[in-house]
């Protein structure tokens, strides 16, 4: 097998952290790219109920993307670890049952989607005026759930072993195919937002073949007919890393989705800002998820060789890192936000345009002010999927749901809708305490000794 990535085991743990961050920071600044060149276009040319139509169904939409993405994310901490450790016959080994389980997700998670949407648009009290296309787009977006696993997974894969480059590339491509399909479907084809799905579909698939193409030229995926046996212990060990981080994913995107029928049962206008502002959430969270990443592939590999004093080394350069980031994206929102959020809105009455423009604005800002909070989250919740812990990141995605939900549901009675901006705030601080809490008491049991003495597998 070639050397397909980057031994995190040894050097100075804030350069190799950074070093992996920022390919993945500008593969995710790509991959936000074309979601909002999809809101821009598509409100720009179709107008607010085409933009509105988009946002109703963000949340239904993130939560079967982000199911996807938990799984390939808990499948790639064994093989961070396995990289880590040199173990490349056992790392075989869980990439062909990870590709095994992959396939037998994708198939029923897609059945699940399609099935589901009618009933989950009318629960989410989807406006009339707007359901026709909230259905029509989610539809096509979720055939192309195989598409979004076969990403997420090679992707994964490549980033277990440290290699952050080729996602970015494949991302990159990925955003110019995007925009420019959705340039020539959404207006000139007139195919309106469907076009907007097709497009994002198709881009999806050429970034998964792209990382195809690097892990069978590095060996990854040269696997034998043993590896790809079911092994059920193996399976097993897989999906209690996997289903946790995607049930935690599905949590929070539950209590989004009450979050969006609070919503939903404001005017369009409301529905059009709320979704302008939620665009660019994924910008503000470019930095931190690219973080998270890194620390979950700093940690398995430290962990794979017992270096618990550089696992603590790497945690807190990290937060340092992220707090200083955030500080800076904040900067940015405050001054040029309204700006960027302009180019999503336009409507043929000036006083529609302007108001939803005001709650786009409101949102964000109440968003970057607090953005310190949601970046210590990412990084202390990816460093304890890490340590293979993956049951307290799902409580704290319990705590997120209960205070989006709770701040949904009863603030309005006393703050109005500002209540809806907050809340997502309230539910990045809940999550805060149970993560800095779980990671507390991991890093007490920590040997003071370092490489070459792990705890036990069923201690981590």
């Amino acid at each position: 097998m070639r050397s397909a990535g980057k031994n995190m085991t040894a050097g100075n743990p804030l350069r190799l952290i950074l070093a992996l961050s920022l390919p993945l920071m500008v593969a995710n600044a790509f991959q936000q790219l074309y979601t909002v060149a999809d809101t821009a276009i598509v409100g720009s040319f179709l107008g607010l109920n085409a933009l509105a139509a988009l946002g109703a169904v963000d949340w239904f939409n993130w939560m079967m993307l982000s199911i996807v993405q938990g799984l390939a994310q808990g499948f790639s901490v064994r093989m961070a670890r396995q990289f880590g450790a040199g173990d490349h016959a056992a790392l075989r080994r869980t990439i062909g049952n990870a590709c095994t389980l992959s396939l037998i997700c994708a198939v029923a998670l897609t059945a699940c989607a399609q099935g589901l949407t009618p009933f989950v648009l009318r629960v989410l009290q989807t406006p009339e005026e707007i359901m026709g296309m909230s259905l029509a787009y989610i539809r096509i977006i979720f055939w192309g759930l195989p598409v979004v696993l076969a990403f997420n997974l090679f992707s994964a894969m490549l980033r277990a072993v440290g290699d952050g480059k080729t996602p970015l590339v494949a991302m990159m491509i990925a955003c110019a195919v995007n925009i420019g399909l959705d340039l020539l479907f959404v207006s000139p084809l007139g195919m309106g937002v469907e076009g907007a799905a097709i497009a994002t579909v198709i881009a999806q698939a050429c970034s998964a073949l792209i990382c195809l193409r690097m892990l069978l030229r590095t060996g990854l995926l040269r696997l034998e007919r043993e590896d790809m046996r079911p092994d059920g212990k193996l399976c097993l060990n897989l999906l209690a890393l996997g289903i946790p981080v995607a049930a935690q994913n599905m949590i929070i995107s539950v209590g989004g989705m009450i979050v969006q029928r609070v919503v939903n049962s404001f005017d369009v206008v409301f529905v059009a800002g709320y979704t302008a502002a939620n665009k660019l959430y994924g910008v503000l969270e470019i930095a931190a998820t690219s973080f998270g990443y890194a620390m979950t592939v700093y940690v398995g590999q430290n962990l794979g060789v017992g270096d618990y004093g550089r696992i603590r080394k790497g945690v807190r350069a990290g937060a340092v890192a992220g707090v200083i980031t955030s500080l800076l994206i904040c900067a940015a929102m405050l001054l040029f936000g309204r700006g960027i959020l302009s180019g999503f809105i336009t409507s043929q009455n000036p006083l529609e345009a302007e108001r939803a423009l005001s709650y786009a604005v409101q949102f964000l800002r109440a968003m970057s002010v607090c953005l310190p909070v949601l970046y210590i989250l990412h990084i202390v919740r990816s460093s304890l999927q890490g340590l293979g812990d993956t049951l307290f990141p799902m409580f704290s995605g319990l705590a997120e749901l209960a205070m989006r939900v709770g701040a949904a549901l009863f603030l309005p009675a006393v703050m109005g809708y500002e209540a809806v901006f907050w809340g997502e705030v309230l539910a990045w601080a809940g999550a805060d305490v149970i993560l800095l809490l779980s990671y507390r008491a991991h890093s007490r049991r920590f040997p003071v000794a370092g490489r070459g003495q792990a705890l036990p597998a069923e201690e981590i």
